[in-house]
């Protein structure tokens, strides 16, 4: 895919370093109404089109009810039912509200929980070249090495919608 006409601009969300939660330099990306879900599983189109991105290492599941992030990776959530509100960035952060077709791509480092959802709320979540992800909850002694872990990271070269045009490289450029 290489009209960008066709794609769905992201959202951009900043969230800096709260002293608990490192958060990121690099937006939170957020697709609204990304992918149309009128499938019999729909979980399967997002799988699918960020596998075709080297998204990959996914699951299908929900968000954490508390606040978390990732140091060992980014992560991409695609929405494929329901509904929820999730809070990005930690306690000072902000709620977003996110809906069946969504797909977020949050920075290592970016907190983010589910503060509330319906019972059909589900997302399919994947990595860049499938790398292997932590859980950290913003807890005393974690930083050090988290800092450090997020500062090594490489920078994904495809946008796990729309490939090496799409609006990540050209957003997360250093």
């Amino acid at each position: 895919m290489t009209d960008q006409q066709n794609f769905v601009q992201p959202e951009k969300l900043s969230f800096q370093d709260d002293g608990i939660f490192p958060n990121s330099p690099l937006p939170l990306l957020l697709y609204r109404h990304a992918i149309a879900i009128a499938a019999k599983d729909p979980g399967s189109i997002f799988e699918q089109r960020f596998a075709e991105n080297d998204w990959t290492n996914s699951w299908r599941d929900g968000v954490y009810p508390f606040p978390h992030y990732h140091s060992t990776s980014h992560e991409v959530l695609g929405v494929y039912s329901g509904g929820a509100t999730l809070r990005l960035g930690g306690v000072h952060g902000k709620n977003v509200e996110v809906h069946a077709g969504d797909v977020i791509v949050i920075p290592a480092g970016v907190a983010h929980q589910n503060v509330s959802a319906g019972d059909d709320f589900g997302v399919v979540g994947a990595y860049p070249e499938g790398r292997q992800w932590d859980l950290l909850r913003g807890l005393s002694g974690e930083r050090p090495k988290a800092d450090h872990n997020i500062a090594a990271l490489p920078r994904p070269e495809r946008d796990p919608l729309y490939g090496v045009e799409g609006p990540l490289p050209r957003s997360w450029k250093a």
